[in-house]
């Protein structure tokens, strides 16, 4: 039986937590406390004519761009927007005489307004002049409220920044966050207080939900930044790849190119080689005339050194056959 209690009780938070997710904050916790619904009825209603001041929500602040507006941002709880509760309304009663409008946010229950605000401190008063801002630090008495509307006090006050201005796009981001934190105060109030879960058991929904949505977040990030700025390694693939493909594309487109440059380059060797034996030749061919011409010229040489050799002895011969034959004359004539 407790397992099932406990089963139970696990299914009904997630209902809640789906419920409050379909329906919003205010669906989820639908019951306030009796001092904010006291505190609410004694300040006035949108629908409640006796009041004067506007009560300003998510839904209808851009009143606040046209015209001029005082607004008081206050909560149930807070005891010094208590105190000036009877002052304000006395002020909203002057605003014909003023010619301003009066209104007031309840941060309780507009959570996203005091973000687009940037209240930190309550009560905290704002005077808006057709969309300027300026926040009103003067003393919360009716004279002093009716002095700085009727003596333009408010034109010495120097305006709130542009980034700042409830209208800007970085007070439209702070008023979802605080929009965002108020709505899970109240489911967390709708499980501890309507459903009975512990305190801590609500802590852990919560701290699970957010690491689910967390990894969730996480993973589509990591997509997002994968598809946008891919990994070194797949990146080198990639572009490897494609370094690949192109080549085998030039080769393919090279092949005929080089296959000409080939059968060029072939003919040319070709013609080269038949020159260099051209030229060969001819120097064989020198060579031996050169060789024939020195043979003939040992040839020439050897015989004018023989007709040298034989002419002495052809002098020799002819001298001694004259000898002989003047002995023989001699001879003769004796």
């Amino acid at each position: 039986m407790a397992a099932g209690g406990g089963a139970g009780r696990w299914l009904c938070a997630a209902a809640a937590l789906l419920q409050a997710a379909a329906l919003g904050p205010s669906a989820a916790f639908s019951s306030s406390s009796s001092s904010s619904a006291s505190f609410s009825i004694s300040a006035g209603s949108p629908g409640e004519p006796r009041s004067r001041v506007r009560v300003l929500g998510g839904s209808n602040w851009s009143l606040v761009l046209q015209g001029q507006w005082m607004v008081e941002f206050y909560a149930p709880w807070c005891p010094a927007c208590q105190q000036i509760e009877l002052i304000w309304e006395s002020f909203a009663k002057e605003s014909e005489r003023l010619d301003i409008t009066v209104g007031k946010v309840d941060v309780t229950q507009e959570p996203g307004l005091s973000g687009r605000f940037f209240v930190t401190t309550l009560p905290t008063i704002y005077h808006a002049n057709n969309g300027v801002f300026r926040r009103y630090r003067g003393s919360r008495t009716l004279e002093d409220l009716q002095g700085y509307v009727l003596e333009k006090k408010w034109q010495a006050v120097e305006p709130v920044a542009g980034w700042k201005s409830p209208s800007s796009i970085m007070m439209h981001g702070m008023a979802g966050l605080f929009h965002f934190s108020g709505w899970i105060r109240q489911i967390h109030s709708y499980l501890t207080g309507t459903l009975g879960i512990h305190v801590w058991m609500s802590y852990v929904i919560f701290i699970l939900a957010t690491l689910l949505i967390g990894l969730f977040l996480g993973l589509i990030l990591v997509l997002i930044s994968d598809c946008l700025c891919p990994s070194k390694s797949k990146y080198r693939n990639e572009t490897s790849e494609a370094i690949t493909k192109e080549n085998v594309e030039n080769a393919a487109l090279e092949e005929p190119e080089e296959a000409a440059e080939l059968s060029a380059d072939d003919a040319e060797e070709t013609t080269e080689a038949k020159d260099l034996s051209d030229e060969e030749d001819a120097a064989n061919s020198s060579a031996g005339d050169s060789e024939e011409d020195l043979e003939l010229g040992k040839e020439s040489g050897e015989e004018e050194t023989e007709d040298l050799s034989e002419q002495p002895i052809a002098d020799s011969e002819t001298e001694s056959s004259v000898r002989q034959r003047k002995s023989q004359a001699a001879d003769n004539g004796l």
